[in-house]
């Protein structure tokens, strides 16, 4: 009985004593069995809102080993799309926030990965500037400074440099505004508070890039200004969130305009594109075209379509600018209607040419004459080029005007209100932004139908070129018209009305209409007529008067003589003698 007692006594000692020196390998395997779980849960089954790694600590405690987790948010898929993008990886980042409330701070979830966050806050615009101020219809040229309103911007020196910047976009839906004549109306597009915040974003993403890459993060319902933030620099965009790597070297060349067409534009010191990259790309090259592939590629271009009765026109252009020793290529574009024996006199004029399919115009109305002038749009496509002038094949060159490819996108002359003229303009090609033209045709309404219209829906924020490039053969009353002459230092002249090559030599046929008169003039009708008397003669025969063209002439004149028009250019004589070698 004492055996047995002594023998259960034994057997629970033992048992006891296992059980304490066995609870720690049970703790253990316990510890791994839950380590491998979470390591299987995490490789198959990973939530978007955990950190990549979970940490394990062991905290010793006089009750035991105590295991737990900690759990980590991720940063935001925008935040995360720019760690992942930047080269050094591993530094953590400097964001500044323009004009975000306090409230609006945290729904960014910047997390550990921001080692500092810096406030920025802008001083915003007064509602007394408006659009019609910054981009008004004309300006003194004569200023060299000219006059802009002044817009508050932030001041780099006050803040450190920054590795992201980001700022709340308002809307086309979010404000209203007062116009010049005290009306309330919709900002739209044209909302001089959000040119603000775009230009303050770039403003502080050039001052801090020193060799390194910053980048633009949006927060907006709408697509931030294409103007300023390429889509070419997009590098992720979901919902309200846009993130931005743009190319600083095009970006400081834009910070460093006139806030409007309010004063003329800059040219830009350096070389047009990013030189780092141009250099980049050449280096890729065989050693025999490197030395080309590092200088820009730049070239003028116009547009053939729908008709052939610009097809001489389009010659002595190419003619007008050859004459001045251009150091650019000539690119035409031309659609299915030119024929084959146009193309041939085309190339023989210098130019390049590139067969398209042409656009239709959404707007236009059934048989306009710009039914068909979106084709223009594919300009944007020639991406062998880095910078493009465009110009109408009604215009013909005076003096060399190269010079001008040291603008950048978007530079023109100005038009009625606060419109630019797309009849001559300076333009970098880009795949992704002729996409985007073509995405919105359809929802941004062009106020003429055409391309001029449309163009100034989608480029609101553009730069004002001197009105000499872009000499509008427009000669009214209240512009000083009575002399008709194109003044001796104009760049071009644009042929308003009837065309030159439609008429003959003898006199501008625009004086045959009493509506046509505005577009009337002797002295610029005879310089056109001496580019076509420099041009080769074998040229010159693609400028014959068809029978049609010419029945249009003698019956205008006749209109004019029976209404004994005041000018009295119906009493003069037709003697050019194309009119006696009529071509079908």
């Amino acid at each position: 009985m004492a055996f047995t007692k002594l023998s259960q006594q034994t057997i629970t000692s033992t048992n006891n004593t296992s059980s304490k020196r066995s609870r720690p390998l049970i703790l253990f395997l316990l510890f791994l069995v839950t380590f491998i779980l979470l390591l299987l849960s995490t490789a198959f089954f990973p939530n978007p809102q955990l950190v990549d790694v979970i940490h394990l600590q062991a905290q010793s405690q006089s009750h035991g080993s105590i295991f737990y987790s900690k759990k980590v948010e991720r940063p935001p898929k925008w935040l995360k799309v720019i760690l992942e993008d930047r080269l050094t990886r591993h530094k953590t980042l400097k964001v500044g926030l323009i004009n975000f409330k306090h409230s609006e701070r945290s729904h960014l979830k910047l997390g550990g990965t921001v080692s500092e966050v810096v406030v920025i806050n802008v001083e915003l615009v007064s509602s007394n500037i408006t659009w019609e101020k910054l981009f008004p219809e004309w300006i003194d040229e004569t200023n060299p400074k000219g006059w802009c309103p002044d817009i508050p911007m932030p001041d780099p020196g006050e803040y450190p440099r920054l590795d992201v910047v980001v700022a709340r976009l308002p809307c086309v839906e979010e404000r209203e505004e007062i116009d010049d004549n005290g009306n309330r109306r919709k900002a739209g597009i044209r909302d001089v508070h959000r040119l603000q915040i775009s230009l303050a974003t770039a403003h502080l993403v050039v001052e801090s890039s020193q060799e390194k890459d910053v980048y633009a993060v949006f927060v907006a319902k709408c697509e931030p200004m294409l103007e300023l933030y390429r889509c070419d620099d997009l590098i992720w965009h979901r919902g309200e969130y846009w993130v931005y790597k743009p190319n600083v070297e095009k970006l400081r060349e834009l910070v460093r305009m006139p806030v409007g067409s309010c004063a003329l534009a800059h040219p830009h010191a350096g070389n047009s594109g990013s030189s780092r990259q141009l250099q980049a790309n050449a280096n890729q090259l065989p050693h025999e075209l490197q030395i080309s592939a590092r200088s820009p590629r730049e070239a003028y271009v116009t547009i053939l379509h729908s008709t052939e009765d610009y097809v001489c026109g389009a010659i002595a252009l190419a003619q007008s600018i050859l004459q001045t020793n251009t150091t650019k290529d000539l690119i035409l574009l031309a659609d299915h209607t030119i024929s084959h024996h146009s193309i041939l006199g085309l190339k023989t004029a210098g130019w390049k040419i590139k067969r398209i399919d042409r656009i239709k115009s959404p707007n236009a109305k059934f048989d306009a004459y710009n039914k068909w002038n979106y084709s223009k749009l594919r300009i944007w496509q020639l991406i062998e080029y880095d910078k493009l002038i465009f110009i109408d094949s009604d215009f013909i060159v005076l003096t060399n005007i190269d010079r001008f490819f040291n603008y950048p996108q978007l530079s023109a002359s100005p038009n009625d209100k606060w419109l630019f003229n797309s009849g001559i303009m300076l333009l970098e090609p880009s795949k992704c932004f002729f996409d985007n033209l073509m995405r919105k045709r359809y929802t941004f309404k062009s106020y003429n139908g055409g391309d001029q219209g449309y163009l100034n829906e989608v480029l609101t924020w553009w730069h004002r070129l001197t009105l000499k490039l872009n000499f509008m053969k427009f000669f009214d009353k209240e512009g000083g018209g009575g002399d008709r002459v194109v003044p001796r230092d104009r760049y071009t002249v644009h042929f308003l009305g009837t065309k030159p090559w439609l008429c003959y030599r003898d006199y501008d046929c625009n004086w045959d209409r009493q509506d046509y008169h505005v577009f009337a003039s002797d002295d610029a009708h005879a310089k056109w007529w001496r580019v076509y008397d420099e041009m080769p003669k074998d040229l010159q025969k693609y400028c014959g008067m068809t029978r049609k063209q010419d029945r249009g002439v003698r019956n205008r004149k006749e209109r004019a003589q029976m209404a004994n028009l005041s000018d009295e250019h119906w009493k003069i004589e037709l003697k050019d003698p194309r009119q006696y070698h009529l071509v079908a």
